[in-house]
């Protein structure tokens, strides 16, 4: 996958196939300090047993019933290692499941983020009963948003009624740029 935010979307989908009603991400830059990037999704799923955590990051191990081979967790393992980063999978049988990622921010073959306002959007438009919340960290800059906080503010409105659909884009759109702008960088979204 050529950006982040594509992984991101592949690691929240697995969740939620693991059963997770709760989902939480984390992205923490710290670009001056330690040159990281940090990727962290955690669920309340089914979680994985010993066995199938370690071997989670070969192509031919899935629990997905649909298909043989599973490469979301494989590929970014193979992209943080090239990127003198890592991988972790930590999970508890019935409890739930977190994936890091970690990779050096300044890496040449780092991707990048991508867009990942679309990535947000498309998390909370095709998952409404998904409590799933989002915090991404730029250096001392911090931007949160959760599902509950949307939804007392937007009562009985869906997400995906057309105004709803335009604030949510642009509130977001304008925080993710603040990240930014606030340490006057250039890049990154």
């Amino acid at each position: 996958m050529r950006e982040l935010s594509l992984h991101i979307l592949d690691l929240v989908q697995n969740s939620i196939e693991a059963g997770a009603n709760k989902v939480t991400l984390e992205i923490i830059e710290d670009i001056h300090t330690m040159d990281t990037l940090m990727i962290r999704v955690t669920d309340n799923g089914r979680g994985m047993d010993e066995a199938t955590c370690k071997n989670v990051i070969n192509p031919f191990v899935t629990t997905r019933t649909t298909r043989r081979v599973g490469l979301g967790l494989p590929l970014i393992h193979m992209s943080t290692e090239r990127c003198q980063g890592y991988l972790t999978v930590t999970s508890t049988l019935g409890c739930g499941t977190v994936i890091e990622a970690l990779y050096q921010h300044s890496h040449l073959d780092r991707p990048p983020l991508g867009n990942i306002v679309e990535t947000i959007k498309s998390i909370l438009i095709a998952n409404p009963e998904l409590y799933f919340s989002y915090c991404h960290t730029v250096d001392q800059t911090v931007f949160s948003l959760a599902t509950q906080e949307i939804i007392e503010i937007l009562g009985d409105l869906p997400l995906t009624q057309p105004d709803v659909l335009v604030w949510l884009d642009e509130y977001l759109t304008h925080n993710v740029m603040n990240l930014y702008n606030s340490r006057n960088l250039h890049g990154g979204v």
